[in-house]
């Protein structure tokens, strides 16, 4: 889910027709699911981009000429936790974006810098149809104010059950992105990084402030190269065991268990790491963190581009890439919970949507011939695997 960006890049969103063609069906027997627990955690601060800001957001977002430094008030402290997350995830920003622009090698990133009226704002980027990228988002936003009591309980969910009606103060920062690439052999990324904090309701005195961290990284390919999957998730754990041996197969199974489409009874794609409502550790040490996945993003994702962005492909290659691109507007539209609240909220539309793809395919009873590479991806996206 994006946060409340003021986009003016159109995110056009095409239906292509389906070229009927016979394609082999698989028998009953040939992706036998292997059993697994499905529990996931939804939550209105998972998706990408910055789900947590859009959930905590109903105002309409006001167009600036100029970044400002900070998005904080005037007497905020630069050591704060608040400051020093928002200038993780601007740095983030620029160098994702920069990264992005140098693979591409001539498409450049829109900006939009809005504001909010009842506090904070953010920097909205987006690049669509470049030699490498068909859609590339990468947003930040930094808000705070107050929050309606409807969107307080969509935040915390049953645990706000007991508490009674009345508007919260709150604090929601976040970078978020979604990466399509054009090439069906190379994978769409997401990640996004957040912080939130929340005061008591205000009918409800001394009650204890609250805050977390949530975020992830994770790939979606169309195809498996073992070897891009096994470097990408090498460095997701990497990135944990700096700070905890068990982060890594905990953060690995809630994205398995997160991104599920469960019409489709399988997962968006080869997962990674996801993680939210954390708050069972130290406050510095989970903002580092939070700073370690994010300055990882590049070094995870940008070399399996580079290896996959110019390899030739064929039209049923592309046509494959397209209704995978289907599972992640089914899944974006069908189960994120942040997206479905700003659709019910009358967030703006094009904020909300940023991270569907330019171009989506869906065919009748589509079955990839069984042994096949589309057969490969498919079970995998069924039965999760261990990559490393």
């Amino acid at each position: 889910m994006p946060p409340p960006a003021a986009l003016s890049a159109s995110s056009s969103f095409t239906l292509l027709s389906p070229t009927p063609s016979p394609k082999p069906k698989l028998p009953p027997f040939s992706l036998r699911k292997r059993s697994f627990a499905i529990t996931p955690r939804r939550h209105p601060l998972h998706s990408a981009p910055s789900s947590a800001v859009r959930c905590a957001v109903i105002e309409k977002e006001t167009p600036e000429a100029h970044r400002p430094d900070t998005f904080l008030r005037e007497n905020s402290s630069s050591s704060s936790v608040r400051a020093r997350f928002e200038k993780m995830i601007r740095d983030a920003q620029d160098t994702v974006c920069a990264a992005i622009e140098a693979a591409d090698g001539g498409a450049t990133f829109k900006e939009d810098v809005w504001s909010r009226p009842g506090g904070g704002g953010g920097i909205s980027r987006v690049l669509q149809d470049g030699a490498v990228w068909e859609k590339a988002g990468v947003n930040v936003s930094v808000v705070y104010g107050v929050m309606p009591p409807e969107a307080y309980r969509a935040a915390k969910g049953a645990a706000a059950a007991d508490h009674k009606p009345g508007p919260v103060p709150f604090f929601a920062s976040g970078v978020s992105s979604v990466l399509h690439p054009k090439n069906p052999f190379a994978p769409t990324l997401h990640f996004n990084y957040r912080y939130f904090e929340t005061d008591a309701p205000q009918d409800a005195p001394g009650a204890p402030r609250q805050w977390w961290f949530g975020g992830g990284t994770d790939l979606t390919p169309a195809y498996i190269f073992e070897e891009d999957v096994k470097h990408f998730h090498s460095v997701q754990k990497s990135a944990c065991d700096k700070f905890d041996p068990a982060f890594y197969p905990r953060f690995k199974k809630w994205c398995d268990d997160y991104f599920y489409i469960k019409h489709r009874d399988e997962r968006r794609g080869l997962g990674g790491i996801f993680f939210d409502d954390l708050n069972d550790y130290d406050q510095e040490m989970l903002l580092s963190f939070a700073t370690e996945c994010a300055n990882s993003v590049v070094p995870a994702y940008l070399p399996i581009i580079e290896k996959r962005k110019d390899l030739p492909f064929t039209h049923q290659q592309k046509e494959w890439q397209q209704l995978r691109r289907g599972r992640y507007v089914e899944f974006n539209l069908v189960y994120d919970r942040g997206t479905t609240f700003g659709l019910k909220t009358g967030g703006r539309i094009e904020s909300i949507l940023v991270s569907l793809p330019l171009t989506a395919r869906w065919e009748y009873d589509h079955k990839p011939e069984e042994g096949s590479e589309e057969w490969k991806l498919l079970d995998a996206c069924i039965n999760p695997k261990e990559w490393i």
